[in-house]
């Protein structure tokens, strides 16, 4: 207490209170994972789905910013994974020859007035890039895949819907609510699906936003199958897609000595190689 004449000031109230750096460690953790389910938060957002206040939640922003963990923009933050994901250029060099071959095997499987959900990714731009260069008559082509819809946009016989949703500008996607509301609408007779890795306990994405869109089209569609290259072998990421008792069949160029060697098992007559 300081007294100044017959002024009192009593500056117990105004000291901040100092947290516990745990209770710090795990709201910043929580933070963080908001961040990557949501994509983009702004400062009252956090201030809200943390209940802190705005000197807080920007010290957090701070922190996790330093950490490399999230990219700040101007009033929020992005998580780091938006702006460190490889660009659709830098994905379609990659492993090309063997996602010709994976979208030569799925191209198989359409038939003339299909409705077919078509995954992000560029292993499904080269399927797009199959069937508009070998037709197989008329088609409904769902996606969310805006690269794809480009390519199939001017194909003849080929009806493409694009989802709704908020575009991911280097996955060159759209997710989000809105995509997850227009699906519910569609009777899909099929549905190529990507993900990001697969091991001996499935397939993985790092997208909680994008898992959970996959979700919703899978338990529409009356079949699936999911285009994976052999570079996606051994590579987990934070969140599950599907374990292998929930993939109904898999496309890739990995060989059976491959998945073995990655104590991947699957059924032979659910694992289609090229």
């Amino acid at each position: 207490m300081i007294v100044f004449s017959h002024i009192t000031i009593d500056i117990l109230p105004f000291l901040p209170l100092k947290v516990a750096k745990h209770i710090v460690e795990a709201r910043r953790e929580k933070l963080a994972r908001l961040l990557e389910r949501h994509r983009y938060l702004s400062v009252p957002e956090v201030c809200a789905q943390l209940s802190i206040s705005e000197a807080t939640a920007r010290r957090d922003l701070a922190a996790l910013s330093q950490e490399e963990r999230i990219t700040r923009t101007h009033g929020g933050a992005l998580p780091e994974f938006e702006q460190s994901f490889a660009s659709l250029r830098e994905r379609t060099r990659m492993a090309r020859a063997a996602k010709t071959r994976i979208a030569e095997a799925a191209h198989q499987f359409l038939r003339p007035s299909m409705v077919c959900f078509l995954d992000g990714g560029t292993t499904m731009l080269a399927l797009a890039q199959k069937l508009r260069d070998h037709p197989v008559g008329a088609l409904t082509i769902l996606t969310n895949n805006l690269a794809a819809a480009d390519l199939l946009a001017k194909a003849e016989e080929i009806d493409v819907r694009l989802l709704g949703g908020r575009w991911l500008n280097r996955q060159s996607m759209l997710v989000g609510p809105e995509a997850r509301r227009a699906i519910k609408t569609w009777r899909i007779d099929g549905a190529f699906f990507s993900a990001e890795g697969m091991d001996a306990q499935g397939l993985w994405n790092t997208q909680q936003e994008v898992i959970e869109l996959q979700h919703d089209i899978q338990a529409k569609a009356d079949r699936s199958w999911f285009c994976l290259d052999a570079t996606k072998l051994g590579h987990a990421t934070d969140h599950l897609l599907r374990p292998w008792s929930g993939v109904s069949t898999l496309i890739t160029d990995a060989s059976r000595n491959d998945l073995a060697a990655a104590h991947v098992s699957v059924n032979k007559d659910t694992c289609l190689h090229v």
